[in-house]
């Protein structure tokens, strides 16, 4: 279920609830579980709730591998229900520690522009861009947030476009260019009498509402199954009949970027792999009732791992590590 799915559509504290129990069978995925169920929580308008579950993640015994997320989910939603203090105390904290991560950016100054602090929402995602970003011509897709909401920001403000804005445009490739997206003056717009104006105001914001939406939550990967060379020496002891799938290690990995080349060529979008352990697959049989020497589980297994948020999207950004884990840039291993 996606997280952005309308209220008319979705029972969200259902899905709270759901996600919650999740959670608890699978510890190790605890932390991109809770913080769908938080979301779901804060669009049911239970906003309190979404607190206790931060809270929950962030007092887990078992560390986080993102607590700043965490903690700027934390304070935008505290500051929606009435916690300003709080959250402005989180957001300075989030700021300080200066993480390497530019979600929690993207959240704690989206927070601040919502509330109408533009000039701190301004300097927060300068802070982020320089920290993250530096003189790279071609930022990685997941930095693109920062320099759209900059954008956005000091557009707002009426700031002269600096560098940053130039390549913010530069990386926008939706059909309304982020200069008229951003326009101060269509807030006007929406008051007008004039039915063209109302039309073309509308179709804009589509645009907009689509490129959010998409940026905000994607559908799990259509994932492929990897087994580092450890696990499937252990997996192949274990059950020997599964040979006959990965008849070697090195023609394992060939498959896998094979496979994901060709559904990529086939237009299937949203690529992924899952990283597989053995005792995590046997948890897996044992649930479906199944013995872990059918090979049809594998795909399932893939399929389930990809949905508790385990995917890593393929292919990987430029400069970015191969998926085999060998520690080689893609672009020099699988990728070459």
């Amino acid at each position: 279920m996606r997280p952005d799915t309308p209220a008319e559509n979705v029972d969200h504290t259902a899905e709270a609830a759901r996600l919650e129990r999740t959670a608890g069978l699978y510890p190790e995925d605890a932390e991109v579980l809770l913080l769908r169920a938080a979301a779901h929580l804060e669009l049911s308008g239970d906003r309190p709730a979404a607190t206790t579950v931060y809270d929950r993640l962030l007092s887990s015994a078992r560390g986080l591998d993102n607590p700043a997320l965490v903690r700027a989910l934390k304070a935008s939603n505290l500051w929606e229900y009435g916690h300003e203090a709080e959250a402005r105390a989180i957001i300075e904290g989030v700021r300080t520690a200066a993480p390497r991560d530019p979600a929690p950016w993207v959240i704690v100054a989206e927070a601040l522009e919502s509330h109408d602090e533009l000039e701190a929402a301004a300097e927060t995602f300068t802070e982020a861009a320089a920290l993250l970003l530096g003189a790279s011509q071609e930022p990685p897709v997941s930095t693109h947030p920062l320099l759209y909401g900059r954008h956005r920001v000091r557009r707002m403000l009426g700031l002269p476009h600096d560098d940053w804005d130039t390549l913010a445009d530069t990386l926008h490739t939706s059909p309304v260019t982020l200069d008229e997206l951003h326009d101060p003056k269509r807030v006007w717009s929406l008051g007008s009498e004039n039915p063209a104006e109302l039309a073309a105001e509308i179709s804009r914001l589509r645009v907009e509402l689509g490129a959010y939406r998409e940026a905000l939550s994607r559908p799990f990967p259509v994932a492929v199954l990897h087994w580092p060379a450890p696990e499937l020496t252990e997996l192949l002891s274990a059950y020997p009949t599964l040979s006959t799938e990965y008849p070697s290690h090195a023609e394992h990995l060939a498959t896998i970027e094979s496979s994901l080349r060709e559904l990529a060529a086939s237009g299937t979008a949203n690529l992924g792999v899952v990283t597989g352990t053995v005792p995590s697959y046997e948890a897996f049989a044992a649930s479906e009732g199944t013995p872990p020497t059918d090979a049809t589980l594998l795909p399932q297994y893939a399929t389930t791992l990809a949905a508790r948020g385990r995917a890593a999207g393929w292919p990987p950004e430029r400069g970015a590590a191969c998926w085999c884990g060998v520690g080689l840039l893609y672009g020099e291993c699988h990728g070459a």
